[in-house]
């Protein structure tokens, strides 16, 4: 288990608006997160669970709204937020054949702490979101447990790790190794600062269609992938040479969980979701078929205690003044994509599968990227 980036160096940083201090979903306010990894031979997965508060999400929920761009997924909990716009669970990542297991656990807990849930009060909806890291990982073995829940809860920090990490531990992305990605921007609306942070699961795409902050690297490396006669870690795989064309359809998914600390109810939320496909654009993804591409949003701006008769909303940002915040959502998930590229290492998992990062696969390239900003 690590809360600590494989790679020290930053990711170029992608447009012009300023990140936070950390650079990562934790510069909203009260956000945390935890992952607990697997890696041992063929099990190469794990689970990352993002706190919206250090409270009891089931006792005082939080405003939230999802986007599903294409619903290519296997995900529990979005009817009833889409319904009634919020969260009273944490967020949890996985494999796609651990999210019976990981809803359970947060059933679990959600129970200890509120022994009246499915009894005298409701039941809670737990909230699971999925990719597929089959390739790298042995999913049938159904290894992650309630256990592993526990531990990414409890080792949730401001310290976010990214890359091969947690959930992301057996993720692909572009035909490389993908995984968490994190991102923050800073922007003003309504006359006053919000940020806006991001962590995605990323394990999508095709590598002719990674393009980073407008580079397209992807053909790049697919063209040497083509036409590579050896093959070494500071290469491109077998694996990747021979999936490195730009017709083969693109599968995979990402998941885009997305924090502000900007005053927003559900119906705005629900819009400042749906922006996260213009970041997850920029990269080269176009949503193919066999992708599960879902976005979710949440304000920490205030919370909605369980059981009340009324409800006080802080002053609200009128929507005409939400286009800094769609701005700095677009540019986090974009960010958080590279990230996930930048600071994943290579990792060799079931039957040998290997996923060989992008700093591996293409130093030279690397560097003619912008200097990361510091």
């Amino acid at each position: 288990m690590s809360n600590a980036n494989y790679s020290g160096e930053r990711a170029p940083h992608i447009g012009t608006l300023p990140a936070g201090p950390l650079g990562t979903i934790a510069d909203v306010e009260g956000v945390s997160v935890g992952h607990c990894t697997l890696a041992e031979g063929a099990l190469q997965t794990g689970v990352s669970v993002i706190r919206p508060h250090r409270g009891d999400p089931f006792a005082d929920k939080v405003p939230a709204a999802a986007s599903v761009i294409n619903g290519f997924g296997k995900s529990v909990g979005l009817v009833q937020v889409e319904e009634l716009g919020t969260l009273e669970t944490p967020i949890a990542l996985t494999n796609t054949f651990g999210v019976g297991a990981i809803a359970q656990a947060q059933i679990r807990a959600a129970i200890r702490a509120n022994p009246r849930i499915g009894r005298e009060w409701p039941t809670v909806n737990p909230l699971v979101f999925e990719c597929n890291d089959g390739y790298l990982n042995d999913i049938q073995a159904l290894a992650v447990t309630e256990q592993h829940f526990n531990e990414a809860f409890d080792a949730a920090s401001t310290d976010v790790a990214s890359g091969a990490v947690g959930a992301g531990r057996g993720m692909s992305c572009f035909d490389l190794k993908g995984g968490i990605g994190n991102a923050s921007r800073v922007v003003n609306a309504a006359g006053r600062a919000y940020t806006v942070g991001a962590l995605v699961l990323a394990n999508f795409g095709r590598l002719p269609m990674l393009t980073i902050d407008g580079t397209p690297l992807g053909r790049v490396l697919a063209q040497r992938a083509a036409g590579a006669t050896t093959v070494n870690a500071a290469n491109v795989t077998h694996a990747a040479a021979a999936s490195a064309t730009a017709d083969k359809p693109e599968q995979g998914s990402i998941i885009m969980i997305v924090a502000t600390d900007a005053p927003l109810d559900a119906r705005q939320l629900k819009r400042l979701s749906s922006r996260a496909a213009a970041g997850l654009a920029r990269t080269g993804s176009v949503y193919g078929h066999g992708s599960g591409d879902i976005a979710l949003a949440f304000s920490t701006a205030y919370t909605v205690p369980h059981g009340a008769d009324r409800v006080t909303l802080p002053p609200l940002v009128a929507d005409h003044c939400m286009d800094p915040l769609f701005r700095a959502c677009a540019d986090s998930v974009e960010q958080a994509i590279v990230d996930a590229l930048w600071s994943a290492e290579s990792v060799t998992g079931r039957d040998g599968h290997r996923r060989v990062s992008l700093r591996d696969s293409a130093p030279d390239l690397v560097q003619l990227l912008k200097t990361p900003e510091q």
